[in-house]
């Protein structure tokens, strides 16, 4: 099955252009999004340009292919998950340079996927920075979105963020941290499990470790999340 004939993406490519603002990308870039190719058009105005243009897959691999860091978050916005393939997604997991862009290929798009379950597990285990976080970004959006995601499967992403949490990264510590707590509010059963992952890290000789711990665990046990819990085991 082929994609339809994409729209003039030169078009969409140029109008991002046009709506560049350089004092918007630095403010952007001290945030930590520092793509190749930062225009500084915000998501809102991506996400309007999409509601436009529709899913188009063949527009979404030249948007990519553009390497313009919001061009690519519009791409994940308008590709269609029915024809990404395993070799698409490690192409694009591969050019990811940004927390932002791998949040927004995850959310958007991976996730929508038949291989989001295992390639959670297979990206977490990644060296590279961002191939990494898109594991564990990949990992809270099946836990969250995926109602049929089973507590084995579940159960086996907590043991890696457990064996990931002492990376010092930035963007892999906190993706690994995001990971525990979603997971620990899926189930009273997943809740508890996930507790002792923050225990146990929090009572480890690893500072980072120590953080993610402490910091997990500080939510998987307040009221909030006991009344989320309690809601879904119903």
């Amino acid at each position: 099955m082929m994609a339809p004939a994409s729209p003039d993406a030169a078009l969409i490519i140029a109008r991002l252009e046009s709506l560049a603002s350089p004092d918007d990308a630095a403010g952007m870039a001290r945030f930590g999004i520092r793509g190749s190719r930062v225009l500084g058009v915000p998501v809102k105005t991506l996400r309007a340009i999409a509601r436009e243009t529709g899913r188009n897959h063949a527009m979404a691999e030249t948007l990519w292919a553009s390497g313009i860091h919001e061009a690519r978050i519009l791409a994940s916005i308008v590709a269609e998950p029915k024809w990404v393939d395993l070799a698409q997604m490690e192409q694009w997991v591969a050019d990811l340079d940004s927390w932002d862009l791998c949040d927004q290929c995850c959310t958007n798009l991976w996730v929508r996927t038949p291989f989001a379950r295992n390639q959670a597990l297979v990206w977490s285990e990644r060296e590279a920075e961002f191939v990494k976080r898109a594991g564990f970004v990949l990992t809270v959006q099946v836990a969250g979105k995926d109602k049929d995601a089973p507590a084995e499967l579940l159960q086996s992403y907590l043991a890696r963020a457990e064996q990931e949490a002492h990376d010092e990264r930035n963007f892999v510590k906190k993706a690994v941290n995001w990971a525990i707590r979603e997971i620990g509010q899926r189930s009273a059963e997943l809740n508890a499990a996930a507790i002792a992952v923050a225990q146990r890290l929090q009572a480890s000789d690893a500072r980072t470790a120590r953080w993610v711990g402490s910091d997990a665990l500080r939510e998987l046990t307040s009221a909030k999340v006991a009344q989320r819990v309690a809601r879904r085991d119903r």
